[in-house]
């Protein structure tokens, strides 16, 4: 009987794979060029109808009207042969009516009345004192009132697709908040106060924040990081080492700022929708800097930000020559020790896929596996679900061919409409009746820093995982072959935020329904970023973990949730404890650039974290 192989023995797939240590690869690489596709379509001109749907597109923002007009027919008609929930609506105008209308005559004839109508947990337009005197709080009631029946007007019935109930609710969201009386200078108390105060030089100043805004929004301008946030200096100034390059990519290796490190190396697995440094932020609030002192060998990915001339790229290629070329490079840096994986968001997704095709292909030079706010399964993916079916992925994927990617307004923008009364609307009056200006911090400054999706790449995601969800129904292929989570057999630990509305923690949750494997479910307060940066010294912070050990029966989350109590405090120590509990102890530290074969290209953060 063969002896189970130690943890410091890397044992290479039977199957076409990885290259073995002893291989050096070069230090810059392109990769292969691909056979040009056919580019013939089934239709003769069908060329002409995808420019015709990719010229609307950019007029739209690339929402699709097909996918919109599709929604309100569908609840319209369903709603027109449902008397029983007509006179639900007429019931519910009808009591709206007369709460608003006893807190109307409290308010003329003086006496204490609670407002029957409360705005969102998000929604911070009505946060100004002014709103709570009359008339002010009657418009504001007003508003509420209306929206609480579209709300029920829009909701779940019978023989109604849910997406489109969805649906209808947003879009009627969306047309409400062009109302709302916190829009306009005379109704709202906050501007009519400001403007008397400042003899209107608010208004003033916010009509040259709105040309300056027009100005770069026509004109499609990228705004530069300010110079009291310059990378490399105030943010994204770990010391490191770029110590690989290629088409896709750049691989920095940090300075180590302890004597002895942990023997296994740790590579960090960004989304490439989102530059790298959200992970390297300022220094007091850097995870990276952070893990560093904690004493681990830390390489991170920075993506390249893509233009027109990388359409072609694909989910393979991001695996390929993204997460394995690190994986190669490192194993040539570090011989002789597995590593541990850490994907956030659309980097978790795409490294649990490697992570499953390695598994399948007997590659075991993973140490464990960390999903960050990650989803392997997207049946339930939160808001995002809006916008996408297969009306709103063909517009899309149009806008894409005639384009070569997803540009960066055409993404931010979907984001921001999800939370469109704080995002939009709040900044708006802000900047405009206020004459407020944006005041830059380093989560806003990354937040604005964005990037660009592939054509091919975001097709794929969009169709392939999104849309199609098959990596959870194994059907998603990697070089040919179908792969199935649960072929993963080291340790993870998968970590879902309470209030994300990216990727819902149930949602990152089911991570334990498609795994047997020995796991970890940690969940912390905060949302889809807030939660992940979740330094110690932060106050106010609290998670809560449990173990499932491999092979367990499955626990729904609602169960699970009420098994566990918060734990005040940050996750990170928490997740350095398992990281710790992981490995194989210490050795002396590693500092980059000294490996012959990779003696480094530059400094970090490198080159491509500078493209816009």
């Amino acid at each position: 009987m063969a002896r189970k192989p130690t943890r410091s023995q890397i044992h290479l797939p039977k199957k076409e794979g990885p290259k073995p240590h002893s291989v050096v690869v070069p230090l810059v690489q392109t990769p292969a060029p691909k056979p040009s596709p056919d580019k013939r379509e089934p239709h003769p001109h069908a060329a002409l109808d995808r420019s015709a749907m990719a010229s609307l597109a950019r007029f739209t923002g690339g929402l699709s009207p097909h996918a919109m007009i599709d929604a309100w027919s569908d609840w319209a008609m369903h709603l027109g042969r449902a008397p029983g929930r007509q006179l639900e609506l007429m019931e519910r105008a009808q009591a709206n009516a007369l709460r608003l209308a006893h807190y109307t005559s409290a308010q003329i004839f003086g006496q204490p009345s609670e407002k029957p109508f409360k705005p969102g947990p998000n929604d911070t337009r009505w946060s100004h004192v002014g709103w709570g005197r009359a008339p002010f709080s009657l418009w504001q009631q007003g508003f509420l009132a209306t929206q609480d029946w579209w709300h029920a007007a829009t909701s779940e019935l019978r023989g109604l697709r849910r997406q489109n109930a969805d649906r209808t609710g947003f879009m009627m969201r969306q047309l409400l908040d062009t109302v709302s009386p916190s829009n306009f200078p005379h109704v709202n108390p906050e501007i009519l106060e400001k403007t008397q105060a400042t003899g209107g030089r608010n208004l003033i100043d916010g009509v040259a924040h709105y040309a300056d805004d027009s100005r770069h929004i026509l004109a499609q301008e990228h705004r530069p990081v300010p110079t009291e946030f310059a990378l490399g200096k105030v943010l994204a100034c770990t010391p490191g080492v770029v110590v690989y390059r290629n088409d896709l990519m750049e691989l920095i290796q940090y300075s180590p700022t302890t004597s002895e490190v942990q023997a296994e190396p740790v590579l960090i697995v960004p989304a490439w929708i989102m530059k790298y440094y959200i992970l390297d932020l300022s220094p007091e609030n850097s995870f990276i800097r952070w893990l560093v002192a904690q004493g681990y060998t830390v390489f991170c990915i920075s993506w390249r930000n893509p233009g027109a001339e990388h359409a072609d790229l694909s989910l393979e290629d991001y695996r390929n020559q993204g997460i394995m070329q690190a994986l190669r490079v490192i194993n040539t840096i570090v011989p002789g020790q597995k590593v541990h994986a850490n994907g956030y968001c659309l980097g978790g997704t795409l490294l649990a896929i490697a992570a499953a095709a390695m598994a399948r292909d007997g590659d075991d030079r993973l140490a464990s596996v960390t999903l960050m706010a990650a989803q392997v399964d997207f049946a339930e993916a939160g808001e995002l679900l809006l916008f996408l079916d297969e009306s709103q992925v063909a517009f899309l994927e149009d806008l894409m061919w005639s384009q070569g990617y997803l540009d960066r307004p055409q993404m931010s923008g979907a984001f921001a409409a999800i939370r469109s009364e704080d995002l939009i609307w709040s900044r708006a009056v802000r900047r405009y009746f206020l004459g407020e200006p944006d005041l830059p911090t380093d989560v806003t400054v990354w937040v604005n820093d964005t990037t660009r999706m592939p054509a091919r790449m975001h097709s794929e995601y969009l169709r392939g995982i999104f849309l199609e969800n098959r990596i959870s129904a194994g059907r998603f292929a990697v070089d040919g072959d179908v792969i199935a989570l649960k072929d993963i057999s080291v340790s993870l630990f998968v970590i879902g935020t309470e209030t994300d509305h990216i990727a819902p923690w149930r949602s990152v949750y089911k991570t334990a329904l498609f795994t047997d494997c020995d796991l970890h479910f940690l969940l912390t307060k905060g949302g889809h970023n807030s939660g992940i940066l979740s330094e110690p010294a932060h106050r106010g912070r609290h998670y809560r973990i449990g173990h499932r050990p491999a092979g367990a029966l499955y626990r729904d989350p609602d169960t699970w949730l009420a098994a566990h109590d918060p734990q005040s405090g940050s996750w990170w120590p928490e997740w350095t404890r398992w990281l710790d509990s992981q490995g194989n102890g210490a050795v002396p530290a590693r500092r980059p650039g000294k490996h012959p074969d990779y003696p480094g290209l530059e400094t970090a953060p490198g080159t491509y974290i500078h493209q816009t």
